[in-house]
C-alpha cells in the first residue's frame, strides 16, 4: 500500500468512527502528498454516498500563517454529509474535539474554471451567508503541522449555513459575534478574511486552476475563520451574527448536545 492509501485510510476511518489518532512524523509524506492524501479521504465519503459540495479555505488571516510559519493559504473539499442544519442539533458525538469558528459562506452561480480577479469574482456568485464551520482535527490532542493538517482534509468536519442574501457590498469590514448561550465568546470581523472576504473567492478560484480542478455552479466556499476558534460543549445554544444594523448580513445558530 502506497503512502497515500495508507494515510487516506488511517484518517477516514479517524473521522468516519470519531476517534483521534497520532500525528504522522514529520518527512512521512510531502505538501503535495498530503493534498493527495486528502482528495483519496474524500474519494471514500463519495464511495459511501456523500457528494461533493464545494471548498473550505484554510490560514486566511495574517496572524495564522505567522503561527504556523506558512505564506500561504491552505484548503480542503466539502461534502454534503458535513451540513448541520441551521437552528438544527448539532451531536458532539459525530465528532472527536470539535471547535467552530465564525465564517461567511458563498454559493457559485457559474463553474469557476479559471482564475478570477477581483472584478469579476461577484459575477461568478449567486449568494452569501453567514455561516459556522466546525473544525475538528482527527489528530491526538489537536496538535498537527501543515502536511498533517493538510491531509487531514484541513480539519473540515461540518458546516451550518444561515440565510442566503446578495448583500455584497456590506462585507467589507462587518462586525462578528459568536455566543453561546447569549453570552459572547468570540468578536471579530470579517476583515480579518484575507481584507475582504471576497478575497477568498479570488484565491479559491487560483488554488483550484493550480490543482487542475473546476467548482461546479451550485458549490459552495467557505472563505476562512473571521476570529479564532472557539472549543464547543455540550447543551450550548450557538449564535453567530454577522454585520449590524439594516445591512447586516443574519445569524446562523445551532444547538449541541
Amino acid at each position: 500500500m502506497s503512502v497515500i492509501e495508507e494515510v487516506a485510510t488511517i484518517l477516514d476511518r479517524a473521522a468516519h468512527d470519531c476517534h483521534e489518532v497520532d500525528q504522522f512524523p514529520a518527512g512521512h509524506f510531502t505538501l503535495a502528498q498530503a493534498y493527495e492524501i486528502q482528495r483519496a479521504s474524500i474519494a471514500r465519503r463519495i464511495e459511501r454516498g456523500e457528494r461533493m459540495k464545494g471548498v473550505k479555505l484554510g490560514f486566511t488571516s495574517r496572524a495564522k500563517m505567522i503561527q504556523m510559519g506558512v505564506d500561504s493559504l491552505i484548503w480542503g473539499l466539502l461534502t454534503d454529509g458535513m451540513i448541520e442544519e441551521d437552528g438544527g442539533l448539532v451531536d458532539l458525538a459525530r465528532y472527536v474535539h470539535p471547535r467552530v469558528e465564525p465564517e461567511v459562506c458563498f454559493v457559485t452561480r457559474r463553474a469557476i474554471d479559471a482564475p478570477l480577479t477581483s472584478l469579476e469574482a461577484v459575477d461568478y456568485l449567486e449568494a452569501v451567508a453567514p455561516a459556522l464551520e466546525i473544525i475538528d482535527s482527527r489528530y491526538r490532542n489537536f496538535k498537527f503541522d501543515l502536511e498533517n493538517v493538510v491531509a487531514d482534509n484541513c480539519s473540515s468536519a461540518g458546516l451550518v449555513v444561515g440565510p442566503w442574501s446578495r448583500r455584497f457590498d456590506g462585507l467589507a469590514n462587518a462586525g462578528v459575534r459568536v455566543q453561546f448561550d447569549g453570552r459572547d465568546v468570540q468578536v471579530g470581523t470579517t476583515a480579518a478574511i484575507l481584507g475582504h472576504p471576497l478575497r477568498a473567492v479570488v484565491q479559491a478560484s487560483r488554488l483550484l486552476h493550480g490543482a487542475g480542478m473546476t467548482l461546479p455552479a451550485g458549490s459552495l466556499i467557505m472563505a476562512g475563520g473571521a476570529t479564532a476558534a472557539e472549543a464547543l460543549r455540550a447543551a450550548a445554544y450557538v449564535e453567530c451574527h454577522v454585520g449590524s444594523g439594516r445591512g447586516a448580513l443574519g445569524r446562523v445558530a445551532f444547538t449541541t448536545r
